[in-house]
């Protein structure tokens, strides 16, 4: 039996990761890929992904228990992927994650054969969306888009999808990505 692979999807705060994967999700024949919902100590209603809830004392319980496959901080929030992406690697099936571009060196020690994903997007493209999702301060706004120039992502197996323009273009390639492996930009 073949294993699946970890489609690990990063970019930063606001390009438009969440979206992206959900165009491909609606799509996506199950057969070919299933995504992973990630485990959030951000309540549900605070809008953006469809995510589990935990508080951070059921997020350190389910830590503590081995629960988590993947896990991280960041935005003073606990993010977590379910240890039952194994058991999904292990039936043969593409697994799909929403992950952290500072977690990628540590997903992908865990993970040596993932695929990185990287969606991209002009700073102010990325400024308009964070402003309009009204999640962050004017003050938050600018520290993300400050981390976002700053941070470079390093992986030999990168793939980069542009989300500059509307959400068909990008969900498109994240699409014929997952269905046919293709190298996309």
């Amino acid at each position: 039996m073949r294993t699946g692979t970890l489609i690990y999807v990063i970019g930063p705060s606001g390009c438009g990761k969440d979206s992206v994967m959900d165009y491909a999700r609606r799509l996506c024949p199950p057969t070919e890929a299933v995504f992973a919902h990630r485990y959030i100590t951000r309540p549900a209603e605070a809008g953006g992904e469809n995510h589990v809830h935990l508080s951070p004392e059921e997020f350190e319980a389910r830590l503590g228990l081995g629960l988590f496959a993947l896990n991280w901080y960041s935005h003073g929030y606990r993010y977590g992927i379910g240890i039952e992406i194994e058991t999904w690697m292990r039936a043969g099936v593409t697994v799909v994650a929403n992950g952290s571009r500072a977690y990628l060196p540590e997903a992908t020690r865990r993970y040596p054969d993932l695929l990185p994903v990287l969606i991209t997007v002009q700073p102010d493209v990325l400024r308009l969306r964070l402003i309009s999702r009204g999640r962050e301060s004017e003050a938050e706004v600018e520290q993300r888009l400050r981390r976002a120039e700053a941070y470079v992502v390093d992986h030999p197996r990168l793939v980069q999808i542009d989300n500059n323009r509307d959400l068909l273009h990008a969900g498109e390639r994240l699409l014929d990505f997952l269905c046919h492996r293709e190298h996309v930009c």
